[in-house]
């Protein structure tokens, strides 16, 4: 899970990108970078860290141009090396940037290709960088002094035909201008607008349409699976479907937790969506036990109140506001390693125990991962005097790691991995435990957006869309995303952020 956006402007376009990527903040909140094309130069900044601490006035004051891409981005293999931090350059040809949200599931056999048949070096573990290189070659064999938007949609289609997985990607031709395309199944989420000023109009492409209404652009559409976007650096708009079996299938996490409410994807309001989570799940309550005696339904925010709201509405259980949020730690299903995790619930959260006191309190979570956080949070409902203590997710069990851009962690550190329902509830410390019915959140979604047939729901399901995960290929991940390599990747993480400064084209630092 990343956050991606591109802006071709009239004037310069640092400041616009910047503003968006605080709005994205919530996919990444690891790394942030901007690089932007001035003429035929290109500059750029990047770094570990949340954006407001990447940039600085020095820095943005170097970025000129009006035309550019940004990136926030979270790791989904354990890495916290500045080097990882994007967008990605190579110089040939033409001069190409690229910021990517997903994950490639076929990185190692691209990565040997690029390095046997394409000569190409790749300098980090990132798929992006292959993502990039892989691309870069294939414009490259078209062999033309001045790309045409035939050439790089042609480029476009070979990627679809090496690449496997999810990708949303946006990449920059240097003096040209702005691409954008999307996996042929559509994964995850990519959408452009337009805003129209006095000197023509301006275009914008982003992860989520929040980030235009916040900048003022008209949502336009969200990309097709497989479809790509060349917005030329004059403002010409060129659009064509690049894949030859397109089938759109979505993430259906973003609606469960990753996106913004809101937002609207796939023609999806994601407010709505959660709101329709929560009846789903309070029918299903009243379902399996009529004679509850909940006195009150408490989110635990942010992202579940809406389905925590309608909940309570379902019910006829009043709604309270329990815990006060700090807003300055980050999200913990970020944040790498169990400890890191599980002292930061503390910071983050803090009881208002009147509305605990003596209470059978339901709280109510957007889904459970690991467990860690859920458990510490019932923990304090009852340091806050509630008599019982159940626990409501508005998702389906996560039993399945991801294999498509989110840092769901190894099967094993999964709660509900080969657990029942009884054994999850003993684990977290809550009187009683409902999930979601994975049909529910699937209609929940679907109501949205009838034209959409099927969503991917690997992480409650198993069922990969994208095809070719195997047991040798999520072994492999699991000892790439397990606590112990994040936690030694903290350490090197902090070394970098000691030594390191940024490398920057064109004194952008």
């Amino acid at each position: 899970m990343c956050g991606i956006v591109g802006i071709v402007g009239r004037s310069n376009v640092n400041q616009a990108i910047y503003d968006a990527l605080t709005v994205l903040q919530h996919r990444g909140q690891d790394a942030a970078g901007i690089v932007t094309c001035d003429g035929d130069r290109l500059f750029l900044r990047k770094d570990n860290g949340m954006v407001r601490d990447v940039f600085r006035n020095r820095h943005m004051r170097r970025l000129v141009g009006n035309i550019g891409i940004g990136h926030v981005r979270y790791p989904t293999a354990g890495s916290s090396s500045s080097a990882e931090a994007q967008p990605f350059y190579v110089n040939s040809p033409y001069g190409l940037t690229l910021a990517h949200n997903g994950n490639l599931t076929n990185t190692e056999k691209l990565a040997e290709d690029i390095f046997k048949a394409d000569l190409r070096h790749i300098n980090t573990t990132s798929d992006s960088e292959v993502l990039l290189n892989v691309f870069a070659h294939e414009l490259q064999t078209m062999g033309k002094l001045t790309p045409q938007a035939d050439d790089v949609f042609e480029a476009v289609a070979r990627v679809h035909k090496r690449a496997e997985g999810a990708y949303a990607v946006i990449a920059m031709i240097t003096g040209y201008g702005i691409l954008a395309f999307r996996d042929p199944h559509g994964i995850r989420p990519v959408c452009y607008g337009r805003r129209d000023t006095p000197d023509g109009p301006e275009y914008m492409v982003s992860s989520e349409s929040v980030a235009l209404s916040g900048l003022g652009f008209q949502l336009e559409r969200d990309l097709a699976p497989g479809e790509a976007i060349y917005i030329t650096a004059e403002g010409e708009v060129h659009t064509r479907q690049c894949a030859e079996n397109p089938k759109l299938e979505p993430c259906i996490f973003e609606h469960v937790y990753l996106a913004r409410p809101d937002s609207i994807i796939d023609g999806i309001s994601v407010y709505k969506a959660r709101l329709r989570m929560g009846e789903k799940l309070a029918e299903k309550l009243l379902r399996e036990w009529p004679n509850h005696d909940i006195d009150v339904v408490i989110p635990i925010p942010d992202t579940s109140r809406t389905a925590a709201l309608q909940m309570a509405n379902a019910l006829d259980v009043k709604y309270r506001e329990g815990f006060i949020k700090n807003r300055y730690i980050g999200r913990t299903f970020i944040m790498p390693g169990q400890q890191q995790r599980k002292k930061s619930v503390r910071q983050k959260l803090n009881a208002i125990e009147l509305e605990f006191q003596g209470k059978n309190v339901l709280l109510v979570d957007d889904s459970i991962v690991r467990g860690t956080t859920c458990n510490e949070i019932i923990q304090m409902a009852r340091e806050a005097g509630a008599r019982n203590v159940y626990f409501a997710s508005a998702a389906p069990a996560v039993k399945y790691p991801n294999v498509y851009g989110i840092d769901m962690p190894a099967a094993v550190e999964l709660i509900a991995h080969d657990r029942t329902v009884d054994e999850i509830c003993t684990l977290i410390g809550a009187d009683k435990l409902i999930f979601q019915d994975l049909e529910d959140l699937v209609s929940a979604c679907s109501e949205g957006n009838s034209s959409i047939e099927h969503f991917d729901c690997s992480v409650f399901d198993g069922k990969y869309v994208a095809g070719n995960i195997d047991k040798a290929y999520l072994d492999k991940l699991e000892n790439s995303r397990n606590d112990a390599v994040k936690n030694g990747s903290e350490a090197a993480r902090a070394e970098a952020l000691a030594e390191n400064e940024v490398i920057d084209l064109h004194n952008a630092s």
